[in-house]
């Protein structure tokens, strides 16, 4: 057996653990799982350190399980939150359960034949017909009050941390989750819990069940929250969420964002959300301590990445798309972007609208005349006779050069460029 308690300490990826979990795992392959929040219908990369931490488990030869908390989602946890969250519908739940499941096969293996192969459950499917009254003798009974109380994410709520306090059916979560870990023990032999540095009190609530209710000894280890070294919150831009989704978060903002993190981040993040082995992993510290400015471990973070999540070919597409601001991209790579993608890379680029049946037009009346990249015809006639004007990543060297629809990039766009780096957008409206 693979040390998987090692591999996670050498990567940084442990924040508590159970005094016998390393024994325990060496003794032979065995099943642990992770709850995963099942309140959108796509994971971001806050959920990844727990995926990680999976691929590393089956890794190591041992059996994943991924729990999607249909169940649970529906009250929603009160650790490290200020708000009770917004009840989801069933219908709803189904859709996110069924898109959180093509996510994560791209990091699990599901389908092989393999006796540690991934398992997906939810716990809607254990908990839809247990009815209050049986949650209440059957397992209520086995833990007290005055030991849910005394959780840090129970008396953060009730110590006036929290506006609104904290409801009844919030204050229920950690019996909810501790039973699925006393179901997932009995069913499928799981003997470990894993989770973020937030979860410890809900895990070893868990592992308390079951040592009270079937006298058995479960395990339970939790991973560092991860946060940047600027004291910003990992995984949060501007916009938003860095989502796994496409749709959400293209891949070339997927693949941007990795590449932009600060030296001491990729030294940490490399570690954390690749596979890459340590002597990989050293080696490309020491190559980047040489010469940080051309950011060698960025790239290779944000291909490993990217390359896991999206794909090989959409990791090449962010790389071809990365070239546009800052290389000698051509005017074939620039035609073969998506939209998405276009408007990605020149997001916040100044636009301007001309209809399409203005169309086509010389390039002066284009730039200077329907569009204000120029503020006059006779700048923009000796811009483009000093060979400083393109369109579409291709120089003009004729004053009186028609641009017509064979120009559109996607069918709705002209990229102008004035000198190196003044960008322009022309939509066709």
């Amino acid at each position: 057996m693979k040390n998987f308690v090692q591999e996670l300490k050498w990567r940084g990826m442990i924040q508590d653990i159970m005094p016998g979990t390393e024994e325990k795992l060496m003794e032979g392959s065995t099943a642990a799982y992770v709850g995963i929040d099942p309140t959108a219908d796509s994971l971001h990369i806050g959920h990844m350190v727990s995926i990680m931490i999976l691929k590393h488990f089956q890794n190591c030869g041992h059996k994943p399980i991924a729990l999607v908390g249909g169940a649970t989602g529906m009250i929603g946890d009160p650790s490290m939150k200020s708000q009770e969250r917004n009840l989801l519908d069933e219908e709803t739940l189904n859709h996110n359960v069924a898109c959180i499941k093509a996510q994560l096969s791209k990091f699990l293996d599901f389908e092989s034949e393999a006796e540690n192969k991934a398992e997906l459950v939810n716990n809607y499917d254990w908990m839809k017909n247990f009815t209050f009254l049986d949650f209440a003798r059957e397992i209520g009974k086995h833990i007290t009050v005055n030991y849910m109380m005394a959780k840090d994410s129970v008396k953060k709520r009730l110590s006036g941390e929290a506006r609104d306090g904290m409801s009844f059916t919030e204050f229920t979560y950690q019996l909810l989750q501790g039973y699925d870990f006393l179901y997932l023990y009995e069913h499928m032999g799981c003997t470990l819990q894993m989770g973020g540095a937030d979860q410890w009190g809900n895990i070893t609530t868990g592992s308390e069940l079951i040592r009270r209710i079937l006298g058995k000894e479960a395990f339970a280890l939790t991973c560092p929250l991860i946060t940047k070294a600027d004291g910003g919150k990992f995984g949060k831009t501007e916009k938003g969420n860095i989502w796994l989704d496409p749709e959400r978060t293209s891949p070339y903002q997927f693949y941007q964002f990795w590449l932009n993190v600060s030296d001491s981040d990729a030294e940490k993040y490399i570690k954390i959300f690749t596979m890459l082995t340590k002597d990989e992993i050293d080696a490309a510290i020491a190559q980047h301590a040489e010469a940080p400015e051309r950011r060698e471990l960025q790239k290779l973070l944000a291909k490993e990445v990217t390359t896991m999540v999206h794909g090989a070919a959409e990791y090449e597409n962010a790389v071809a798309a990365s070239q546009m601001l800052f290389g000698n991209a051509t005017k074939d790579a620039l035609m073969n972007l998506d939209e998405k993608t276009f408007l990605a890379v020149f997001d916040g680029v100044p636009t301007f609208e001309v209809p399409a049946e203005k169309f086509p037009l010389g390039i002066i009346d284009l730039l200077a005349g329907e569009s204000q990249v120029f503020p006059s015809k006779g700048e923009c006639r000796k811009m483009i006779q000093a060979n400083g004007v393109s369109i579409n990543k291709e120089k003009i060297a004729d004053i009186n050069a028609q641009i017509g629809s064979e120009s559109f990039i996607n069918g709705k766009y002209i990229l102008a460029q004035k000198g190196k780096k003044n960008y322009f957008i022309i939509k066709i409206a």
